[in-house]
């Protein structure tokens, strides 16, 4: 059986004869015009009949019609993707479309509709899925190689009616921002330290404090389900969320028995203090009533043992400077921004002044002071005692700074100052007791959790001078406890005279009483005064081991009076309490503050100026 000719070959004939007549036409003399126009249809020919070869070899190999150009369609507009729709898809593997075609599961109709348009893939489909694949893709990559295709004249329109789109058999998993790529973190400006927060499916970013567990993140509703608790923690923050419903429902002023949502219950005190601990930084000074003050108070308020400052700074006052609103700015000066002056109150030339940290001044209740005088004649105030008593969360303070009478042999007076003291001190007022039941109402120490007494006590050493010298004459290694041998006020302690149920810390300093004014020497003048230790603090609690003394020491660096400040660090236990006692509010000595920190500001400032200028006066130069 005869293969009938195809147009390419019968093209290829009449080549050689078409040429020879061409020659034959130029021997013979044809002009040069008929010569080029022979030529021209010549090739006009050849060029039709190759490209209807070209389309019929092309429609043979794809099997698909003839068809008709039509006019350019207008873009459609899609949808802009989203930024995690984006970052899904460029975390994506690669593989994850070729493992969709190949499963016929994911596949759905689209694996039919390839089945059914293409033969090639009919005929290859008995030698498994993979060569399926292949054979496929090599079609549609030959008809997109084509010089048709190439050109953009080639329209798979109808083939894209019979495919489906490709859907991956699981959602994507849900966005983590942790700000692993660069190009993200630079233009978004990722905070590192907020890359343990994730994007939950609602759209929220709850929170809370880093104290709390997961059981009770989970117990408050504030972990979403597909969340886990360790994302919603916060290693940078305190604050907690606060749910809408609380806000609706609860009133903060309305006390609860078990102090749980109470503003000064459990969850805020374990917020702040998971440890229930709070920091106490005691001092009491005996200024002498001088009129200078020392340039900087760093070496009292912030020595530099301890690591950290602490929560809560108390400083007592005896016969103190005249111009005692100085004395509060350089304390606020000192402390810097972190701290606010809750409350100072003043008996004549007895001061005191509380600071505390300014975000715990939402959790203290309002604070009361009294006086008592200890003189005969009750206008002159330079002996007495004077009490500030506050409730911390829902533990009560009492603070009382006292200047007893002096003199060696005045015992009985001092004791005398004391019990008029604990029976004439009228606090607290308006503050609820929080324990009642061991209340005394002839005795205020006893209606407070804690109380911190300090002062100038006025007690001696009943020892000579030569005595006392001759064991202090070791220097470092003064071994003052055969000192407190001879300490009048731990014989009055061990008697019970005085001070019942308060504690002192050991002393491992040196008498605080009497130095030369600006010098490390004890009394020299004619009166030769025995040093003693006349500045002391003692400290009570209603509840056993509730107060930790931490540091109990003098600050040597401070002379300009003949006193020794002498400072205590505590650590104090707190418990939650109930929202029924009158709050503070947050209120603070705003104007102090503002003075004490530009103070601060300026000092810097001048430091910074003085050392610029001590360098370039450094400088010299060689004409």
């Amino acid at each position: 059986m005869e293969r009938p000719s195809s147009a390419k070959e019968t093209q290829l004939e009449n080549l050689p004869a078409a040429r020879a007549g061409g020659t034959a036409r130029k021997e013979a003399g044809d002009s040069g015009e008929l010569f080029s126009r022979d030529q021209r249809e010549t090739k006009a020919a050849l060029l039709s009949e190759a490209s209807r070869g070209h389309l019929a070899g092309f429609q043979a190999c794809t099997k698909l019609q003839s068809f008709t150009p039509k006019p350019l369609r207008k873009p459609r507009l899609e949808r802009t993707f989203s930024l995690d729709e984006l970052l899904w898809r460029r975390r994506r593997p690669l593989k994850m479309s070729q493992d969709s075609v190949a499963d016929r599961t994911a596949m759905g109709s689209s694996s039919g509709s390839l089945q059914a348009g293409n033969p090639v893939q009919r005929r290859t489909a008995s030698n498994g899925k993979h060569h399926q694949v292949q054979e496929s893709s090599h079609s549609l990559h030959g008809a997109s190689d084509s010089p048709y295709a190439r050109q953009g004249k080639f329209n798979l329109s109808d083939l894209q009616g019979k495919l489906s789109k490709i859907m991956p058999v699981q959602l994507p998993p849900p966005l983590e921002l942790i700000g692993s790529f660069p190009s993200l973190r630079k233009s978004n400006r990722i905070d590192p330290d907020c890359a343990d927060y994730r994007l939950s499916p609602l759209g929220a970013f709850p929170r809370a404090g880093g104290s709390w567990s997961d059981t009770q993140l989970h117990s408050r509703g504030m972990v979403c389900h597909s969340c886990c608790s360790a994302s919603m923690k916060s290693t940078f923050s305190l604050l907690a969320p606060i749910r809408v419903r609380d806000v609706r429902s609860r009133s903060y002023l309305e006390g609860s028995l078990l102090a749980s949502g109470a503003l000064l219950g459990a969850e805020e005190l374990n917020r702040y203090f998971p440890d229930r601990t709070v920091g106490i930084f005691i001092a009491t000074w005996n200024m002498q009533g001088k009129k200078e003050l020392p340039e900087l108070l760093d070496d009292l308020l912030l020595p530099s043992d301890p690591d950290y400052a602490q929560d809560l700074y108390v400083i007592g006052i005896q016969e103190g400077c005249p111009d005692r609103r100085e004395w509060e700015v350089r304390l606020q000066e000192t402390l810097g921004p972190h701290y606010v002056m809750l409350y100072a109150a003043s008996h004549g030339v007895l001061y005191m002044s509380i600071f505390l940290r300014r975000d715990l001044i939402w959790f203290c209740s309002e604070v009361e002071f009294a006086t008592v005088t200890t003189r005969i004649v009750s206008q002159i105030k330079t002996k007495g005692s004077l009490g500030v008593c506050f409730t911390f969360f829902g533990t009560s303070f009492l603070f009382i700074t006292s200047h007893f009478t002096s003199g060696d042999s005045k015992v009985y007076e001092r004791v005398l100052d004391y019990n008029k003291t604990i029976q004439a001190l009228a606090l607290p007022k308006y503050i609820p007791d929080t324990n009642p039941y061991r209340s005394s109402p002839s005795d205020v120490t006893t209606r407070f959790d804690n109380v911190f007494w300090f002062g100038d006590f006025n007690f001696r050493l009943n020892e000579g001078r030569q005595v006392v010298e001759e064991i202090l004459s070791h220097g470092v290694a003064t071994d003052v406890s055969k000192l407190l041998q001879h300490d009048q006020l731990t014989k009055e302690m061990n008697s019970g005279s005085i001070f019942k149920g308060f504690q002192e810390a050991p002393i491992l300093f040196r008498p605080s009483y009497k130095f030369d004014v600006g010098r490390d020497t004890y009394d020299t003048t004619s009166k030769q005064r025995t040093p003693s230790y006349t500045d002391r603090i003692v400290f009570r609690s209603r509840h056993k081991d509730d107060v930790h003394p931490a540091k109990y020491s003098s600050c040597l660096g401070i002379k300009t009076s003949d006193h020794r400040p002498v400072y205590g660090l505590f650590r104090v236990r707190v418990r939650p309490g109930r929202d029924n006692i009158p709050l503070a509010a947050g209120q603070f000595d705003r104007e102090l503050y503002l003075i004490g920190i530009k103070r601060r500001i300026t000092r810097e400032l001048q430091k910074k100026q003085a050392l610029k200028d001590q360098k370039s006066s450094a400088v010299c130069s060689v004409s």
